[in-house]
């Protein structure tokens, strides 16, 4: 009965930024419980990259390109999805960037707004596109990606926008859930520590001086992996987590503790 509950059979789950790093192990995730994925990207080569990859693992998965800072194209995806493989049950919102920005004092107003419309307002317009159907229905689970970085000033590193922006991330995933929930739709969030991906790989690599403060400041000394993350998200958008939501979970391997 209650690993049944993980299951996601019949279910249509909707990545965005889930053609890589913690995004395509999400997408592997939901797809291994049963569910029909459709991952998003505005990488042409990741859509093909992931597409080989998933279907390669026999999964019913798909990938599409989108822009979540174009609100119409948001819009439209929403559309096309629901038209082509059916009603969607489950949007993880992962697309996000994280530029080194430097200190706030050097940081202009392009390089700011950039972050804040793909980490925050991207993560609105799809909520919107995708709340709005979920709501028709009374049904639907929404996982935001948030980070440490939303909850502490993590340090060493100056990079004030993002954490801005995924401070907002997780407010953003509170007022949704609380506005939500008497309509059935469930809204949560994981905010996770250094993970090794792509994004991160080349620090973890080359700059041992950084790598070395992340895992002083870690209680369980290391930083985290994609599958990691991604069991997280996949429980928080099963019916094993039917009594969460507005909930921000923290993934990181005890960072914020100290």
């Amino acid at each position: 009965m209650y690993f049944e509950r993980l299951r996601l059979n019949d279910r249509v789950a909707v990545v965005t930024g889930g053609t890589q790093g913690i995004g395509l192990s999400i997408s592997e995730a939901l797809a291994e419980a049963g569910a029909r994925v459709v991952a998003l990207s505005n990488s042409p080569q990741q859509i093909d990259a992931a597409t080989a990859t998933l279907k390669g693992l026999g999964y019913e998965a798909y990938a599409h390109l989108l822009d979540v800072t174009d609100s119409r194209a948001v819009n439209d995806v929403a559309d096309m999805i629901e038209k082509t493989y059916g009603p969607v049950d489950i949007l993880v919102n992962n697309a996000g960037i994280a530029p080194a920005t430097g200190g706030a004092e050097d940081v202009n107003d392009e390089l700011f707004d950039v972050v804040i419309d793909v980490n925050l307002a991207g993560m609105f317009r799809c909520c919107r596109a995708f709340g709005r159907k979920m709501l028709s229905r009374r049904r639907g689970a929404i996982v935001n990606m948030g980070s440490i970085s939303g909850v502490i000033n993590n340090t060493p590193q100056d990079q004030s926008c993002y954490n801005i922006s995924k401070a907002g991330v997780h407010h953003l995933t509170r007022c949704l859930a609380a506005e939500w929930a008497p309509d059935g739709i469930r809204v949560n969030c994981v905010a996770p520590t250094i993970i090794e991906t792509p994004l991160t790989k080349s620090t973890l690599v080359n700059d041992p001086k950084m790598t070395k403060a992340w895992l002083n400041m870690t209680p369980m000394g290391r930083v985290g992996q994609p599958h990691e993350v991604a069991s997280v998200v996949h429980f928080l958008a099963s019916d094993a987590s039917s009594l969460m939501t507005g909930a921000v979970v923290m993934a990181d391997a005890g960072y914020t503790l100290w």
